[in-house]
C-alpha cells in the first residue's frame, strides 16, 4: 500500500534558517510545509550583517536581486578605545564570490520578510502554518509524523512528511524530542540591545564600531532602512527594572554622545550570550538546524548566517536524496561539514569578544592579524576569509595550497554563444568540472567519469579571453580569474560541487569522493 504524506519534509520554525531551507527545498521541486509559532515575523532585529557567501547562497535560490534592495554595503569594521584609540581595523577587501561589496548591513525584520515574499511565490511547493508549535513527533523507517498545536484554540493536528528540519531556535523543542544535549556555556552578564531610527548622519556611522572597555564594551553599528543599533552591557547591580522606559534608556546613549537629534529610541530589548552546541545534530529522519543546533555569541556576525548556510547545505542534499539523484548516505556528510564551521565561527566570536571586552593582549591583537610567510592563499584575516570546507564530502588535502575545499571564485564569465554573467549563473545548479584550458572529461579515468556521470556532471573547459572557443560546453574567463586562480593551486582541474565547493582536483586526484559508510 502506497503511504500518503503530506509534504516531502516539515520545517519546525519559520525564521531564517527554517525560510532558507524551505526555499532551497522548493528551488528542487520539493513540496514543504513550515509550522511557526509566532503569528508574525519577530519585531527585534537580532542579526545585522550578510556577507558574500550568504548572498551566494541567495544568488543559487534565486533570491539575490530582491533581497539587495532592502540592505545596505557595510564599510569597515573597528574596534576603539574612549579616548580615541583605534586598536584593531578590518576593512573589507573586493568580494572573490560574486557579489560587491563583502559585507552588508541588514536590518533582521525587514530582510526576514523579503525572504518570505520570495518564500510566497512557490505557494504550490511551500505552505506555512503559522501560530502553531511543532509539540510532538514521531519517526519509522519511511518517514516522520508531526504533531502540532494551535496556540489559539489548543487544538492538535497530524501531518506526515519524509523528513523534519528542526529550525526553531535556541529553545528548539525539536532537539529534546530526539534526545540532543545542547552543551556549552551561558556568560552570565545581560545586555541591552538597543534599536534607534536615524534622523541625521553622523561621521563614520557606516563604519561598524566596537567600543573597547573593560566595564561598559558596546556595539555600535548601523542597520539598514535607516536604523541604527547599540548594544550595552548592564553594570554588576543593573536589571531590567531600571530601563523600563525610554527615559532609563536615554541615559546610556547620552553617554556616548548620541542625542536626540541623532536618532529616536524604537524599541530595546535584553539578552545573554550563549557559547553552545548540541551534541549531535541528528536522529534518524530529524535534523537540527541554526540556533538549534548552535549558539554563539555575536561578535563575529555569524549566528544567523550559520543557520542559514546549514539550510542550504542541508537542503540541497535532501532535495536530491528524495528525487533519488543521491545516495541517502549523502544525508550524513550534513553535520560532517558543517559543525567545524560552526565551531569555527564561535571561537572566531569568543576571540573577538574578548578584544571588546579588552581581555586580549596586545600580543593576542597583533597574532589575530599576523599574515603568514610564504603562504599560497592571499591572506585575510579570519572574519573576512573566503568560505571553505574542512571535513565532509571531498578528496584530497585541505589547507594553504591547496584547492580542494574551498570555494571557487565566482568572476563574470562568457558562454560559447557571447553571453556574459556571473560564472553560477551559466554553470547552473549542478555538479562539474572545469578545466584549466582543457576538457577535464579528458583527464578521468573511465571508472571516475563514470562517476562523475552518475551524479550528472557536466564537463566545462575555460578558455582565456584571448582564445578562441573549440566547443559546445565551454565557457571565457573574461574577468582572468579563474585560470589564475587555478594555476595558484597548481590544478589543471576541480570538481565543483552544487553549493561551489571544490570537491576535488586532479593535484590529488578527481575520482568521485567516497561517501560514509
Amino acid at each position: 500500500m502506497t503511504q500518503q504524506f503530506d509534504a516531502d519534509v516539515a520545517i519546525a520554525g519559520y525564521g531564517p534558517t527554517g525560510v532558507t531551507a524551505a526555499l532551497t527545498l522548493a528551488r528542487h521541486g520539493i513540496r514543504v510545509v513550515a509550522f511557526e509559532r509566532d503569528a508574525a515575523i519577530y519585531p527585534r532585529a537580532r542579526a545585522v550583517t550578510v556577507n558574500d557567501w550568504t548572498m551566494r547562497i541567495f544568488q543559487s535560490l534565486g533570491v539575490d536581486e530582491r533581497v539587495e534592495k532592502v540592505i545596505e554595503p557595510q564599510r569597515a569594521l573597528r574596534w576603539v578605545t574612549y579616548d580615541g584609540t583605534e586598536i584593531m581595523r578590518v576593512e573589507h577587501p573586493p568580494s572573490s564570490l560574486g557579489r560587491q561589496p563583502r559585507f552588508y548591513n541588514i536590518y533582521q525584520p525587514v530582510m526576514e520578510a523579503e525572504l518570505r515574499a520570495c518564500a510566497a511565490d512557490h505557494g504550490d511547493l511551500i505552505k506555512v502554518r503559522t501560530g502553531v508549535e511543532v509539540t510532538g513527533l514521531d519517526q519509522d523507517a519511511d518517514g516522520v509524523t508531526v504533531t502540532t498545536t494551535d496556540a489559539a484554540t489548543g487544538e492538535t493536528r497530524a501531518t506526515r512528511a519524509r523528513y523534519l528540519v528542526g529550525a526553531d531556535g535556541g529553545g528548539s523543542a525539536t532537539r529534546g524530542m530526539i534526545g540532543a544535549r545542547l552543551l556549552g556555556d551561558t556568560i552570565d552578564v545581560q545586555w541591552i540591545v538597543i534599536d534607534c531610527r536615524v534622523k541625521r548622519w553622523w561621521p563614520d556611522r557606516d563604519v561598524l564600531t566596537f567600543w573597547s572597555d573593560q566595564e561598559r564594551p558596546v556595539v555600535d553599528i548601523a542597520l539598514s532602512a535607516g536604523n541604527h543599533r547599540w548594544e550595552i552591557p548592564l553594570k554588576p547591580g543593573e536589571t531590567e527594572a531600571d530601563f523600563a522606559s525610554e527615559n532609563d534608556v536615554w541615559p546610556l546613549l547620552k553617554a556616548l554622545g548620541v542625542t536626540p537629534d541623532d536618532v529616536s529610541i524604537h524599541q530595546w530589548a535584553f539578552y545573554r550570550h550563549h557559547t553552545r552546541m548540541a551534541d549531535t545534530w541528528r536522529a534518524g529522519r530529524v535534523f537540527l538546524a541554526g540556533d538549534a543546533a548552535h549558539l554563539m555569541p555575536p561578535w563575529a556576525g555569524a549566528g544567523m548566517q550559520t543557520g542559514m548556510r546549514d539550510a542550504h547545505n542541508l537542503g540541497w542534499k535532501l532535495a536530491r536524496v528524495l528525487k533519488g539523484e543521491l545516495d541517502g548516505r549523502w544525508l550524513d556528510t550534513y553535520e560532517a561539514e558543517r559543525r567545524p564551521n560552526a565551531a569555527f565561527y564561535t571561537g572566531l566570536a569568543v576571540q573577538l569578544g574578548r578584544v571588546i571586552k579588552q581581555e586580549a593582549t596586545p600580543a593576542e591583537i597583533e597574532e589575530m592579524n599576523r599574515v603568514p610567510e610564504n603562504t599560497v592563499t592571499p591572506f585575510e584575516p579570519p572574519l573576512t576569509a573566503p568560505p571553505v570546507l574542512d571535513a565532509g564530502w571531498i578528496r584530497g588535502p585541505v589547507g594553504d595550497a591547496s584547492a580542494v575545499g574551498r570555494m571557487v571564485p565566482q568572476p563574470i564569465a562568457g558562454d560559447v554563444a557571447g553571453r556574459m554573467a556571473r560564472l553560477d549563473d551559466l554553470l547552473g545548479d549542478g555538479f562539474v568540472l572545469l578545466g584549466a584550458d582543457v576538457d577535464p572529461a579528458g583527464l578521468l579515468t573511465p571508472g571516475e567519469k563514470a562517476g562523475w556521470d552518475a551524479l550528472g556532471a557536466r564537463y566545462v573547459a575555460v578558455r582565456p579571453r584571448a582564445a578562441y572557443t573549440r566547443g559546445p560546453d565551454e565557457l571565457v574567463d573574461l574577468a582572468e580569474t579563474l585560470l589564475p586562480w587555478l594555476a595558484r593551486y597548481g590544478a589543471r582541474a576541480v570538481a565543483v560541487r552544487p553549493d561551489r565547493f571544490v570537491a576535488a582536483a586532479d593535484v590529488s586526484g578527481l575520482a568521485v569522493p567516497d561517501l560514509p559508510a
